[in-house]
Parts: C-alpha cells; sequence; structure tokens
C-alpha cells in the first residue's frame, strides 16, 4: 500500500523551475532514498512533502489524505515528520525537552490548564516525558537527558534531532542528508537504527543522501533526480548500473 504518493509535482520560484513533473510513491514499511547531484531539487522536494513550499502544480497524498499546500503542523499531525540537513535544534534546551517538544502536534492542553494545574494536564506532561524518554533511550541518548542540547557532540546532536521526530508518532519520516559529518563508525551505526526505525518502530523512511555506500546498503528502493527532473527509479542495483544514473554523477566524454 502506498503510503506516500506524489504525482506531477511543479514547483519554480520567479522564472527558475525547480521541480517538474515529480511522480514516484513510498510503499508502507519502506526504506527509500533520494539521490541525486547538489542542485537537483532533493531538499527542494521534501520542502514540498512538509508544507514549508507550496507547489506549482501536482498532488501530494499522505495516508490517503491531500496535503500539498498545508501548513506543516498539519502535515506533521497527519503523520509525517522530518530532519534537516542543517541540524535545528534548541540548544539551550535541555536534550528531554527537545525531544518532548516533538510531540506537540500531540497535545491537547493550553496554556490555562498548565496554569491551573489541572490533573489532565499533569498526566499528559507526565506522558509527554515518558514519550521523550522513550525515544531518547531508542536512539541511545538517554543519559544526556538533562545536559543541554548544545553540548552534546555532533553525532549525538544528529540522534537526538531524530528522535524529536519520531516523538510526534510518525507514519514517515524524511531524513535530510543524516550521515552529514558523521564519522565511519558513525554512519554503520546510522544504517543499524534507520533499519530499526522501520523493523521496530513501525516508521516508513525516506532519506536524502550523498553517500552512496550507504544509500545503497539501506534502501529497497531509489529515486534519481537531476536538474528537478526524475531520471530513475528501481532498486539499488537497477539505478546503480543505469546510464542516465552515471552520467548525472560522472558526466559524459565531450
Amino acid at each position: 500500500m502506498a503510503l506516500l504518493e506524489v504525482n506531477g509535482l511543479q514547483l519554480s520560484f520567479g522564472g527558475l523551475q525547480v521541480l517538474r513533473d515529480i511522480s514516484f510513491s513510498v510503499e508502507k514499511g519502506a526504506i527509500d532514498s533520494l539521490i541525486g547531484p547538489n542542485g537537483a531539487g532533493k531538499t527542494s522536494l521534501f520542502n514540498c512533502l512538509t508544507g514549508f513550499y507550496k507547489p506549482k502544480a501536482g498532488s501530494i497524498t499522505l495516508v490517503g489524505e491531500a496535503v500539498a499546500g498545508l501548513p506543516p503542523h498539519r502535515i506533521t499531525a497527519l503523520g509525517l515528520a522530518r530532519t534537516f540537513q542543517n541540524i535545528r535544534l534548541f540548544k539551550e534546551m535541555t536534550v528531554l525537552e527537545n525531544a518532548m517538544s516533538g510531540q506537540h502536534c500531540r497535545t491537547h492542553h493550553g496554556i490555562v490548564s498548565a496554569i491551573l494545574h489541572l490533573p489532565s494536564q499533569r498526566r499528559e506532561e507526565e506522558e509527554i516525558r515518558s514519550v521523550g524518554m522513550r525515544w531518547l533511550d531508542f536512539v541511545g541518548i538517554r543519559d544526556h537527558a538533562s545536559r543541554l542540547a548544545g553540548g552534546l557532540s555532533y553525532g549525538d546532536q544528529r540522534r537526538l534531532e531524530l528522535a524529536r521526530a519520531l516523538a510526534s508518532k510518525p507514519e514517515l519520516v524524511l531524513l535530510d542528508e543524516p550521515a552529514a559529518g558523521l564519522n565511519e563508525r558513525e554512519k554503520a551505526e546510522l544504517v543499524q537504527l534507520i533499519r530499526r526505525i522501520r523493523d521496530e518502530a513501525g516508521v516508513t523512511v525516506l532519506l536524502i543522501e550523498h553517500d552512496m555506500s550507504l544509500v545503497m546498503q539501506v534502501s529497497e528502493k531509489i529515486v534519481v533526480f537531476d536538474h528537478g527532473v526524475k531520471i530513475a527509479d528501481g532498486t539499488p542495483e537497477t539505478v546503480r548500473s543505469d546510464r542516465k544514473v552515471i552520467e548525472a554523477y560522472l558526466g559524459t566524454e565531450e
């Protein structure tokens, strides 16, 4: 069953066409990747999927709901979470508070309940804290819960951003270059963590990544972009030998 369906998506800024007639789908329970040279339009596509950009044309369907043009908080509430190419944490908040913030779209009590300390509000607060700790444990940084997020190592900040995304209870998580800045040991651990997200947490994964070794290890399907156009999709073995993909990455002999 397709969890995410993109059909005929187009995006432009002024006279510059960034995405042209993009169509693909992500099946529930999959680990898929988007690849392509720098400037191919991958992050722009993520921004369309998550509501940061409004596409000029085309449709995006998430768990059967049309989401193109909806604001980010509505799309998150429907089950789509993401991490960013450049880490975006609340660095002056604790690690646990950052993880808890991912549940904002799932909370029901407002400021009045908090001021009055209603029992239902206190129960919700404890649940939010419990969920935050569970995801910190899942990604392996539970012991750092009380530290300020800005004091974490770069690799652990990556893990925290992922814990925050998972805390929103997504059906699908988008990972934007999750291996950027990681060493080889951390990349190997990331491969295992991505598989656990799907196998243990039951969350479908779609990632953008430039590390082809990681992509080939973890992906079941790969969609390839070049200059805003989809040029190939299929299994890693199919994509690896595709002539258009080879030309996009290596160029052609004049």
